[in-house]
């Protein structure tokens, strides 16, 4: 099976993104006019339970979904990179842009934050107190990565042992002879697929539940709630733009294109990218552009499809972003260990992501960044309400990326020839 083959084994997804929105501004706006008022009480006693049953139901689906896509995705690293030199150049040019740009949000995040703070009172768009959490030290950190219960890991929420268990073990799988490596890898493609359809169901649901979760945030926060989201949409889109134009800088440099006819070639592709918010079927757009710049057609055919199934250049960038913010919301100072758990998950489960829009993945992708960090979960499910608006840079940022990628990856190649498929 290649690695366009998998995505397209995926169940059809859909967030229903203006419903979801103009149910976010009406929650705010409903909470905003009864804050204070005797309709409060009532209104909350409903509101309270049912966003929270809708929050607690995209939480269940984050372990499983996670330990599904981390197998699978691993698996086919592996046999990728068995495939051939270009392969694990294809690869290695992966890691380097994604450590790179996880690390960059690291450090840019808590200073853009510094120099453009979170609107005051924004806090209580956290929806309740936050528990003060404990800063461990760096031995403790080490030990917490490998758990001698991987099922009480599984029932504390532990992610980053849990993580670890999960490579470990798509790494001993892709050990074993075809036929026993075969029938769990389906078991895993299988369980993943199933987590999928749940969360489908759940984001059919999303007007109601972020309707619900906006009312309580509203009347407790009035203004300030629609500020902090602004405010965040603007601090995590610039974190996808820093992606974007580094793009350009990766073709000028490592393929040596112009500028001009980079630009060029790839506006075709990102049109498309904007106006569907999606890299798959933006796929033909980016084959389309790398003819243009004379890549040749055996580096492009291998690396883009390769590119939408397992690289997602915003995806550690913006996720760690989206979680360093949170912390900031709810008051959480973030010691070394926490911001190591975070970049290191959030490389990791980059391989666990699909190439659907990122209001979809939007909880799964972050949330064991989250949890890994010791950062709430419970504003992801306000935040997805507006992630089509960062979603747009996401998408836009990914496909430049992948097309930059490709034509530097050909450069490099030389006269090499491309494997027949991305994984074997």
């Amino acid at each position: 099976m290649t690695a366009a083959d998998a995505q397209d084994n995926l169940p059809p997804l859909k967030l229903p993104a203006g419903r979801t929105l103009l149910a976010l501004l009406a929650g705010l706006a409903l909470g905003w006019a009864i804050a204070g008022s005797a309709a409060a009480e009532p209104v909350l006693a409903v509101a309270a339970p049912a966003g929270s049953l809708w929050l607690r139901a995209l939480q269940m689906t984050i372990i499983p979904l996670v330990a599904a896509l981390l197998v699978t995705g691993i698996a086919r690293m592996v046999a990728t990179a068995r495939a051939g030199a270009m392969a694990r150049r294809t690869l290695v040019m992966f890691f380097a842009v994604l450590a790179g740009g996880t690390l960059f949000a690291a450090l840019v995040t808590p200073a853009l934050l510094s120099l453009f703070p979170i609107p005051a009172g924004a806090g209580a768009v956290l929806g309740g107190e936050v528990e003060e959490q404990a800063v461990p030290g760096i031995g403790a950190f080490l030990e917490s990565l490998i758990a001698p219960n991987i099922f009480a890991a599984a029932v504390e929420t532990a992610m980053l042992p849990l993580i670890v268990f999960f490579v470990a073990l798509a790494v001993a799988l892709t050990r074993l002879p075809p036929s026993r490596r075969d029938p769990l890898l389906a078991l895993f493609e299988g369980l993943g697929d199933a987590m999928l359809v749940i969360i489908g169901w759940v984001l059919w649901l999303a007007p109601v539940g972020v309707f619900a979760l906006a009312i309580g945030v509203s009347a407790r926060s009035g203004a300030g709630a629609f500020a902090a989201l602004g405010h965040y949409i603007l601090i995590v889109s610039a974190l996808g733009l820093a992606v974007l134009v580094s793009a350009y800088a990766i073709a000028a440099i490592g393929a040596r294109v112009g500028l001009g006819a980079f630009a060029r070639a790839v506006l075709p592709a990102q049109a498309v990218a904007l106006s569907t918010q999606s890299s798959l079927i933006s796929l033909p757009p980016m084959l389309a552009a790398c003819r243009t710049l004379g890549v040749r057609e055996s580096s492009a055919d291998f690396v883009l499809p390769l590119a939408v199934a397992l690289f997602r250049a915003t995806g550690p960038v913006m996720n760690l972003g989206v979680v360093i913010y949170v912390a900031q919301l709810s008051g959480i100072e973030l010691g070394s260990a926490a911001i190591a758990a975070g970049i290191a998950v959030a490389l990791l489960t980059t391989v666990a992501s699909v190439s659907l829009p990122g209001a979809i993945s939007f909880v799964t992708a972050i949330g064991p960044i989250a949890l890994a960090m010791g950062v709430p979960v419970a504003p992801l499910a306000l935040l997805v309400a507006v992630e089509m608006l960062p979603d747009l840079m996401r998408t836009l940022a990914n496909v430049t990326m992948n097309v930059a990628v490709a034509a530097t990856v050909d450069r490099r190649s030389g006269t090499e020839a491309a494997p027949a498929e991305p994984a074997a």
